[in-house]
């Protein structure tokens, strides 16, 4: 599915006025072609957690192959005026933006990839000016599909093989909100979405119920109940809290006994309201008791992963999770944070690039960046950010970006694989794209190869993941020379 099918515009402005006057920059300054690295990363675990899955690749892909500048596109970049009203740009630039090509090589974690802060999610590396005008995009895109999909993924280790079903579309931050929102969220573990859109785009599971306004339509719970289960005799879910919710359920039974010697099929009731733990309770026994043991409670009502776990340690009587505005909008954490760092820009050869900050977590880390993680049969070890370019000790040695007295070392004969992987060369598309049950399905494989003390949500523990001790090094000293010069 293509962006375009949902934005049938060109969205090669859908970036930051800053990027087109840098790239300004570059082009008047002759450093346009110049070639550089960047790496699109974040710097802390979203939701206070012990790891993050990587998403919006795909979407990512999408973006970069219908990227040109079209005749309209132009046309409103020459309109832009400067304060003394004369054109924003020269037209000499307009003339190279509406033939540029997309050349860049670019590497990435694929989707549902457990990762963690400082990792290159996406590496680019390519002319200068096109590498930079890509920043913002890549950015909105990955930044809040990764938030979705570790909320996701969060909400599913919660549920514990219980179905949950995305149900946020109407309180989504708009419609791409509720979009991309719903593919993260299955991405990260979600069974189905009530978004049809969502549904026929993406090929996502849909599923549903009724609201309230249903059973007020009608003269009674009951008329309601019966309407509802004889247009849908094999696919009925009864929301019973209109009213009074265990009366509710009494009416749903009694219309399920009418209407089963028609081949209904009393699927499930939903609660939507009240002491979820108390309700869904005494609605089994009462399931139970008329024989309807196969019948399943669907629970919503501001659901997220620690709600449901306080559920579940109660005992609550529920099997279908809708999850809604907690999830589809990342509730408690809006925005990941994620940024795009320049690395490296080669002149005769390649000059490593940092940026210094007073806050260490917010400086970068120079080189050509790989991800390497070491494993064994049972689950993931650690993961080392080092530089291609480099060559590394037989022994490596990773420190911590924060704490350098936090070091591991790790085995010669350890196993490991590493994370980036080729998605475009020269602008050309080399990456696979897998579909989506076989990412939601590598995202399940990823979070059970993490201790569970990772994956906690109450003060997790730390996963050991830093920089190869050389880049480390490199770094500390390339941050020295760089204060004593600005002294």
């Amino acid at each position: 599915m293509a962006l375009q099918q949902i934005y049938r515009t060109s969205l090669s402005l859908l970036t930051d006025l800053y990027q087109l006057t840098m790239a300004y920059g570059y082009w008047k300054n002759g450093m346009a072609e110049r070639e550089a690295v960047f790496h699109l990363y974040f710097r802390k675990n979203p939701f206070g957690g012990g790891y993050t899955i990587a998403a919006g690749l795909e979407h990512a892909i999408q973006y970069l192959q219908e990227l040109r500048f079209t005749a309209d596109d132009i046309a409103y970049l020459a309109s832009l005026k400067g304060s003394e009203g004369k054109p924003l740009f020269k037209q000499g630039f307009l003339d190279y933006l509406q033939q540029m090509e997309f050349t860049c090589d670019v590497d990435a974690i694929p989707e549902g990839t457990v990762v963690f802060p400082s990792e290159p999610l996406v590496r680019v590396k390519g002319p200068l000016l096109q590498a930079q005008l890509i920043e913002t995009p890549l950015l909105t895109i990955v930044n809040f599909e990764t938030l979705i999909a570790t909320k996701a993924a969060r909400i599913k280790e919660a549920a514990k093989g219980d179905t949950v079903i995305e149900f946020g579309m109407r309180r989504a931050q708009g419609i791409d909100g509720s979009l991309s929102a719903a593919r993260a969220a299955y991405i990260g573990g979600a069974d189905a979405t009530s978004n049809l859109l969502a549904g026929q785009l993406y090929n996502i599971p849909v599923k549903g119920t009724h609201a309230h306004s249903w059973i007020q339509s009608f003269d009674s719970e009951e008329e309601a109940f019966e309407a509802y289960g004889t247009a849908f005799p094999q696919d009925s879910v009864f929301l019973v809290d209109t009213y009074d919710t265990l009366e509710g359920v009494k009416k749903a039974i009694k219309v399920a006994q009418k209407l089963a010697p028609k081949g209904f099929i009393f699927g499930g009731i939903r609660l939507d309201s009240g002491d979820l733990t108390y309700l869904s309770q005494q609605a089994r026994k009462l399931l139970d008791a008329a024989g309807f043991t196969d019948t399943s409670i669907v629970a919503s009502n501001d659901l997220d992963e620690h709600l449901i776990t306080h559920l579940k340690q109660e005992g609550a009587k529920i099997n279908i999770w809708g999850v809604g505005t907690k999830m589809i909008t990342a509730y408690d954490q809006p925005a990941l944070g994620g940024v795009y760092k320049l690395a490296a820009i080669k002149n005769d050869a390649w000059e490593y690039k940092i940026k210094l900050s007073e806050q260490l977590v917010k400086t970068s880390n120079p080189g050509i960046l790989q991800v390497r993680r070491f494993y064994n049969e049972q689950r993931y070890l650690a993961d080392m950010i080092y530089n291609e370019l480099e060559p590394l000790p037989p022994q490596p040695q990773l420190v911590d970006p924060l704490d350098a007295t936090r070091r591991k070392s790790l085995e010669p004969t350890a196993k490991y694989k590493d994370l980036l992987v080729p998605i475009f060369k020269k602008g050309q598309l080399k990456y696979k794209l897998p579909d989506l049950p076989s990412i939601k399905a590598h995202t399940l494989q990823e979070v059970s190869n993490l201790h569970e003390s990772i994956r906690r949500y109450l003060n997790p523990h730390s996963y050991p993941a830093g920089l190869e001790s050389g880049l480390h090094q490199f770094k500390m000293d390339l941050i020295l020379k760089l204060r004593e010069a600005e002294k």
